[in-house]
């Protein structure tokens, strides 16, 4: 266990009420990790919060609310987790947007803005504010959840695969910046989840038949399963990884 061991680690994940987000906040209070919940909403926040707290006991969670779309509410989660906890070792950047769905042609510039915004922007934004402290310290762990997406071409999330391919670059570029402080940044690439945020394409029967069609296990996966690879990268374990982007969609990709 000490590869995975989080004992003593403080870890913010954006987006994690639900879906893949919660999964990760999850397991990373698991494996020892002192966790921030974030999404817009306190409610639910709180409700992660006190759940985890209950699992782990009081303290070990902590509900922040931020909207990635806006730098002041990110500097404020960021402030207020070292206020409270002294200093953060991991970032998940999981928070993401897809307010279009349909071809690239018919995408408004608004709804392009914000894709890239809150999928790129946003990460390099809170990146930012949490990596001084790590380099200054030499270490660190900083993970953003990108999309097998980023790999491919799609005629109804093509603004969500562009951006998503944009982090993989965010993360090899500032891998290159931050690796001689021993700050690692790596990405996960899920491929389709059931989660609420891709209902729109597990919800639909018959795409849902012909991706699992092509993917060598079946079907799509589940949130928990990609929360392993982000204790993996914000543990130990991969002390020797950065600028990488870990693949976990079920064969999908290779066929």
């Amino acid at each position: 266990m000490s590869l995975f061991d989080l004992t003593g680690k403080v870890a913010i994940v954006t987006g994690s009420t639900r879906g893949i987000g919660r999964a990760i906040v999850e397991r990373l209070a698991e494996h020892g990790a002192k966790v921030v919940v974030s999404s817009r909403k306190i409610e639910a926040c709180e409700e992660v919060a006190g759940a985890i707290n209950a699992r782990h006991g009081e303290g070990r969670a902590l509900a922040i609310t931020a909207n990635i779309s806006s730098k002041e509410e990110l500097q404020h989660l960021v402030d207020e987790t070292v206020r409270t906890f002294g200093r953060i070792d991991a970032l998940v950047c999981n928070a993401a947007s897809s307010p279009h769905f349909g071809p690239l042609s018919s995408i408004s510039d608004e709804q392009f803005r914000k894709t890239l915004d809150n999928n790129i922007i946003s990460n390099h934004w809170l990146i930012s504010m949490v990596a001084p402290a790590m380099r200054a310290r030499k270490d660190g762990a900083i993970v953003i959840v990108s999309s097998i997406g980023g790999l491919k071409g799609n005629n109804v999330i093509g603004a969500y695969n562009i951006s998503k391919a944009a982090d993989f670059s965010l993360a090899r570029n500032l891998a290159t910046e931050f690796g001689p402080d021993n700050v690692r940044i790596n990405c996960i690439a899920p491929g389709l989840i059931k989660t609420d945020f891709a209902r729109a394409l597990w919800d639909n029967p018959a795409f849902l038949k012909a991706y699992n069609a092509r993917t060598p296990l079946g079907r799509i996966g589940d949130p928990d399963e990609i929360a392993g690879a982000a204790v993996f990268l914000a543990s130990p374990a991969s002390a020797f990884m950065t600028g990488q982007a870990i693949v976990v969609d079920g064969g999908q990709t290779i066929t």
